[in-house]
């Protein structure tokens, strides 16, 4: 035990006993049980000082232990207690570094406090009170030494210039190991407030209800927060209560400030924008709120009882913000020998460029490391988004090896951002990497997360560099080259080690790549590889193999030694093998051409292909992935598929007059005719795929439904496919005749056999899936070698997990199986000409025709997407209500 200095305790209960201090999961605690409950855990921490460490979470338990450390003048450490990968490596590393005394966790038996030692091998300075990971890090090498004074002085202004009384009432929107979540508990609880403890999103529709029912008054959000805000139509009327919104953690772009203060200004709320960092404890500056129309994109005045200057240099208007005030820190922790340490630093030098303006507000204009040399030019590389921003090009900036990297969500984009860029800025083309991401990562706090985009751009680069050189030496296949793989093809910087491909919002097309990508590397892959994680498909991998020379080509030059020269030089391989159902889709579609085209008489293609749909939306849209990402993904695949096909469709009618209304609304199975086929009908494979994805969607929208599918895959999918038999027969009978063969209700039987076939994980299953798909399949038509077809490639999808194909013809495979919906709509208008004289050139053309369209549509397509992004952002009305999740 190290004896120590005394320490002044500082309690931030400030409410009156009876007043209501917490309420978590509907239970009200108020300022005297509050305090009675840290009294009693001051008890359980003990009476010499400890460094105690806490895996934080927005619950009663962790407050209680944090004000109760506080109290007994304990050194506290918050740090993440989420269970995810990121967050224990964390808690794992600091404890490596730190050495804390006590750890107090949720572990499985409830709230612990894990006491590795009696006493204390540290001294600690009797100032130091919470060491704190700065900007919410998850590898930052250092500490910030906060005093008791620290953390009093600044929860003191910030309720001094919000305003707070015990009336207010706040949100745990932020992370409470954050210094501006940590902010919030501090100001609130030493004014006498309450707090409304959640983890939950404002995109949850539950906090929107534990909200309104307990009259919270205010929230605390990051830009990100507010994105999600605008995404969902907020306008503050769904919470009467509402006083004020405070915003930190970043800039938030001016036009979304005066947005949500205009929204303010007709619902009777104020936003306070702020400025800080965790060496100020958490708060700097605010802009008051009736200047937030006026004055956005300032971070406004001093709080109370601190102060700044501009350190310039050679009379510039602008220069490094320096900050003074009873809050800045102590200083750094490098090492448990530093908490002896007293008061290291008197001011606060920013790192941020800041002008001080004529109306006397202070003005963030730049980043100090985020000025980078790239070619011999000074590049900031915050106006080199400003700058493509006004272009409307939505961009990340980061730099590395001396290269400017800009990341953006489309690969059309890509490319004009690059272009632009060398114009604005005049740095070669050639130095500049464009990437496309699927959406900007950010850190847990929800700060833009510039280390994860550097990360991903050299994943990129590596994979792309690979994947046109000669075939690399064999090495161990770890979790991390799995995850990179996925990170790189899927567009995803952030993805994890225990993520899926699945989980990660692959799909039918995508996972073809991916999948030969894999195969590569792991070898073959189990029939479920969509829902295996990096770390379960290394450990599939087969360990490297030593390298053996050859006598004529290996042979070590002179003076080596044999093992160190070699290398053994795999041939790449001529025949590979492509997923049964991709194979299956484009033969499929080529059957349907080329039977409507006359080239071939052997139907039975497009029902077929149901089956394959079916296959494909289980292991996809219906993959078991958390919360509502099913229903997401259900609606996007209808949209997906529904948009193109309209405009289609829409297109031709407006042209020819050939289709009825219901037939360009896709709902011609709903309206009587007389039973013949007409051309009305034929686009009834897209309404069948269509009433499959609305089917799914009901289904799945029942909370006790979707988890008794979860629990019971293929029992779930067997019913199903039960049900939609029953529907076939109790239609068409037997034998369906006419166009009952096409018609959604009595088609399903099959999407839902693709169903079942995809949740079929034993032999045992298999032979039973087998069995129902013939006896099922046999008899429909009424015509055997058409029901042979169907039934074939059913038994295939069953048994078959991948059929070897030529290398060179993969990528026609997957073209014609990418472009097969826009080559099923357009053929229609191609082959006819053709049809008496060149089937095979009909044939031809229509998948020519498909193909292109395929490809307009999708650069068309991804840039309306970021445009309406752009639009949104710009232009979006303050007074749409928040729509419900």
């Amino acid at each position: 035990m190290t004896a120590t200095a005394p320490a002044l305790g500082l309690s931030l209960l400030g409410g009156d006993p009876e007043h209501t201090a917490l309420i978590a999961d509907g239970t009200r605690i108020d300022y005297a049980e509050l305090g009675e409950r840290v009294r009693r855990r001051r008890r359980e921490l003990g009476d010499v000082r400890r460094l105690v460490m806490i895996a934080a979470g927005n619950a009663v338990e962790p407050i209680v232990t944090y004000l109760a450390a506080l109290e007994g003048g304990h050194p506290v450490l918050l740090v993440s207690g989420d269970a995810d990968e990121a967050a224990r490596a964390h808690r794992a590393s600091l404890i490596a570094r730190f050495d804390p005394d006590v750890v107090a966790y949720d572990g499985a038996s409830g709230w612990t406090l894990d006491e590795r030692r009696p006493g204390s091998r540290h001294a600690f300075h009797p100032d130091l009170a919470v060491l704190s990971s700065t900007s919410g890090s998850t590898g930052s090498p250092k500490l910030v030494r906060l005093s008791a004074e620290n953390v009093r002085s600044n929860a003191a202004s910030i309720a001094e210039y919000l305003g707070l009384t015990a009336a207010d009432r706040a949100a745990t929107t932020l992370p409470l190991q954050y210094c501006y979540g940590l902010s919030v508990v501090n100001s609130h609880l030493l004014t006498g407030a309450s707090l409304v403890l959640t983890e939950r999103s404002v995109a949850d529709e539950e906090f929107w209800v534990r909200a309104r029912a307990h009259a919270v008054t205010s929230f605390a959000g990051v830009p990100y927060t507010f994105e999600l805000l605008e995404a969902r139509g907020f306008d503050g009327g769904d919470l009467p209560s509402l006083r004020y919104l405070t915003q930190a953690g970043g800039r938030m772009a001016p036009d979304a400030v005066r947005r949500i203060a205009h929204l303010g200004q007709q619902r009777g709320f104020e936003l306070f924008v702020m400025y800080g960092q965790t060496e100020a404890t958490a708060r700097m500056a605010y802009l008051p709120p009736d200047l937030a129309m006026t004055h956005a994109g300032a971070i406004g005045r001093p709080i109370p009882g601190g102060a700044f200057r501009i350190d310039a240099v050679d009379g510039a208007e602008s220069g490094e913000l320096v900050y003074e005030g009873p809050n800045v820190m102590m200083g750094y922790a490098h090492g448990p020998e530093d908490f002896a340490l007293g008061r290291t630093v008197t001011e606060l030098r920013t790192g941020d460029v800041a002008r001080l303006r004529t109306d006397g507000l202070y003005e963030i204009v730049g980043r100090m490391n985020r000025f980078v040399k790239v070619f011999g030019l000074r590049l900031d590389l915050d106006r080199v988004e400003r700058l493509l921003a006004d272009e409307g090009i939505e961009v990340r900036a980061a730099s590395a090896d001396e290269r400017l990297l800009l990341f953006v969500t489309s690969d059309r984009a890509a490319a004009g951002a690059r272009e632009r860029a060398a114009a604005l800025t005049g740095v070669p083309a050639r130095v500049i990497g464009a990437y496309a991401v699927t959406e900007f990562p950010r850190t847990s706090n929800g700060k833009r997360d510039y280390a994860a985009l550097v990360r991903f751009a050299a994943v990129h680069d590596r994979t792309a560099a690979a994947a046109t050189a000669a075939p690399p030496v064999p090495a161990a296949v770890t979790p991390e080259t799995v995850r990179d793989l996925y990170a790189s093809l899927l567009g995803k910087p952030d993805a994890g080690l225990d993520d899926t491909f699945a989980g990660l919002g692959g799909d039918s097309l995508s996972y073809v790549e991916v999948s030969l990508r894999l195969e590569d590397i792991v070898g073959t892959l189990p029939r479920d590889w969509p829902t295996r994680t990096p770390r379960e498909l290394a450990a599939r991998a087969a360990p490297a193999q030593p390298a053996v020379a050859t006598a004529e080509t290996d042979a070590a030059p002179a003076g080596e030694p044999a093992a160190a020269a070699v290398r053994p030089r795999p041939r790449r391989r001529a025949w590979t093998r492509l997923e049964t159902p991709v194979v299956l889709r484009a033969a499929a579609i080529f059957l349907i051409v080329a039977t409507h085209a006359d080239l071939l008489a052997l139907k039975g293609g497009a029902h077929l292909l149901l089956a394959v749909a079916g296959y494909n939306l289980a292991r996809f849209q219906l993959a078991p992935v958390e919360g509502t990402a099913r229903l997401r993904r259900l609606g996007s695949s209808a949209a997906q598929l529904a948009v193109p096909a309209v405009l289609w469709i829409g297109a031709v009618a407006l042209i020819t007059g050939q289709y009825a209304p219901t037939t360009v609304g896709l709902v011609n199975n709903l309206v009587p005719g007389d039973g013949r086929w007409n051309e009305q009908w034929q686009f009834w494979f897209l309404e069948a795929m269509l009433w499959s994805f609305a089917g799914a969607a009901a289904l799945f929208a029942v909370r006790r439904i979707e988890r008794l599918e979860r629990r019971a895959p293929f029992g779930f999918a067997l019913v199903a496919f039960v049900v939609a038999l029953a529907a076939r027969f109790a239609i068409a009978g037997p034998t369906a005749e006419y166009v009952e063969r096409y018609s959604a209700p009595v088609v399903l039987w099959l999407v839902a056999l693709g169903w079942l076939v995809s949740r079929a994980d034993t032999a045992a299953r298999r032979i039973l899936v087998s069995v129902v798909a013939v006896t099922a399949t046999f008899g429909f038509f009424g015509e055997p070698w058409r029901e042979a077809v169907v039934a074939g490639g059913i038994l295939a999808l069953v048994w078959i997990r991948a059929i070897p194909l030529p290398r060179f013809a993969v990528p026609l495979v997957v073209t014609v199986a990418g472009a097969s919906l826009f080559v099923y709509l357009t053929h229609w208008q191609v082959y006819p000409p053709f049809e008496e004289s060149a089937p095979w050139l009909g044939t031809l053309l229509s998948f020519v025709v498909g193909v292109i369209a395929y490809r307009l549509y999708s650069q068309a397509a991804a840039g309306a997407v970021a445009g309406w992004a752009r639009l949104r952002r710009a232009t979006a009305p303050v007074s749409l209500r928040l729509r419900r999740a």
